[in-house]
């Protein structure tokens, strides 16, 4: 047994423990509290960290691991349109996802404290790179479907592919929609019937991302349809549904518990009151949503609606790195009024629930994995929270352990 005793320690689920303990063994965490409150099990090696907060690892519940080849070649655009326009045309350059790019960031992003991945696809090519990674995953293989003339032999053929990749109870694979400008109403519904016959919850999709999203469903016209005609996609007497997202994923029954919505920066409040309503987890990425030119998330409006909100960083084509701690400094500045520790569950116990983790990660608790790690903080930090969302680096971060699966 190892106990750990540093200045900090963040349940994440409670308060943090000024001069805190957590006891170790066997890979699994099976006490919090503080030493002097307890006696030290007999056998136990003491592990004094000193001037550090440990924390469960961080969850970051949307990446884009195949796009790491395109760091840096897809520049930052005034709307999400114009923005995908240029990525899909770095794709078409690059070829198939670059393993090497890969791993390399899922290293960068290991060294800044992330356990967790919750990562999209057109492919699964980062299966098996997460399988060797040392870390956890629910890595969802997407489907893009717009028309829905070969709907159905679509989706059979992803279930084939993803049903045949091996995985592990570290990585966990699933469905995802693209999104509802991009998915017709075919294919929402065998991706329904395949997800309840062969895959657990959760799902995913990107939603309400940017205006152009909107306009596209209600009226077929716009910036997404232009895209859609230039890539040779548009189908010429498509109907549009006439109504927002959020109605559109209701009307074909995506809308319940389990799902993962990712963005939502145009969401009105209403639409946000179904998303709670429904058990819906929302993940905001707001440097992504910076570059892209979608703007800003409403970060204090997501956190007054009471939906479940979660962290991720989107892809390395539109993040300058994946560290969530550069994300959570981000939320701080725009959301002055929401609650250090607020921000800190979005990073960890949120994304861990999203995903299906929840049991095993995302707080320091008894029973969970000991999946920790160490920031160094200055000595007379008095807000440890606080300090915690204004900017880490790297270098501060380091694994206590690593057993993330």
């Amino acid at each position: 047994m190892l106990r750990y005793i540093a200045d900090w320690v963040l349940p994440i689920t409670g308060p943090p423990l000024r001069n805190g303990s957590v006891d170790v063994d066997d890979g699994r965490v099976v006490g919090v509290g503080r030493p002097l409150d307890a006696v030290t099990p007999a056998g136990a090696t003491v592990v004094k960290l000193g001037a550090t907060a440990v924390l469960p690892a961080l969850v970051n519940a949307h990446t884009h691991l195949e796009l790491s080849g395109l760091r840096g070649r897809v520049p930052p655009a005034s709307s999400l349109p114009e923005w995908v326009g240029a990525l899909l045309a770095r794709r078409a350059e690059s070829g198939p996802p670059d393993a090497t790019a890969i791993r390399r960031a899922i290293d960068e992003a290991r060294a800044s404290g992330t356990g967790l991945f919750g990562d999209i696809g057109n492919t699964l090519a980062v299966v098996p790179i997460l399988a060797t990674a040392g870390v956890a995953a629910r890595v969802f293989r997407e489907v893009v479907a717009f028309p829905d003339t070969s709907a159905a032999a679509l989706v059979a053929a992803v279930v084939a592919e993803t049903r045949a990749v091996a995985t592990t109870g570290r990585v966990r694979v699933g469905l995802a929609a693209h999104a509802p400008f991009s998915v017709g109403r075919a294919a929402f519904a065998a991706l329904d019937v395949a997800i309840r016959a062969s895959f657990d919850e959760p799902r995913c999709i990107h939603l309400a991302e940017s205006p152009e999203e909107l306009e596209f469903l209600l009226t077929g016209r716009g910036p997404w349809r232009d895209l859609l005609e230039r890539v040779g996609r548009w189908v010429p007497g498509w109907v549009p549904p006439a109504c927002g997202p959020v109605d559109f994923l209701d009307r074909v029954g995506w809308l319940r518990p389990g799902l993962i919505v990712v963005h939502g920066v145009q969401l009105t409040d209403a639409e946000l009151a179904l998303l709670v309503e429904r058990g819906v987890t929302l993940v905001t990425c707001p440097r992504s949503n910076v570059w892209t030119g979608v703007g800003p998330p409403p970060i204090d409006r997501f956190i007054r609606s009471g939906v479940r909100l979660a962290l991720g960083t989107d892809s390395l084509a539109s993040a300058p790195d994946l560290n969530l701690f550069a994300e959570l400094e981000l939320m701080r500045r725009l959301a002055p009024a929401v609650s250090a520790r607020c921000l800190l569950a979005c990073a960890t116990i949120r994304g861990a629930e999203a995903l299906g983790f929840a049991n095993e990660l995302g707080q320091i608790a008894p029973g969970r994995r000991a999946a920790l790690i160490a920031v160094r903080v200055p000595r007379d930090v008095g807000d440890v929270e606080e300090y915690l969302v204004g900017g880490i680096v790297p270098d501060q971060v380091s694994w206590l352990e690593d057993d993330a699966g």
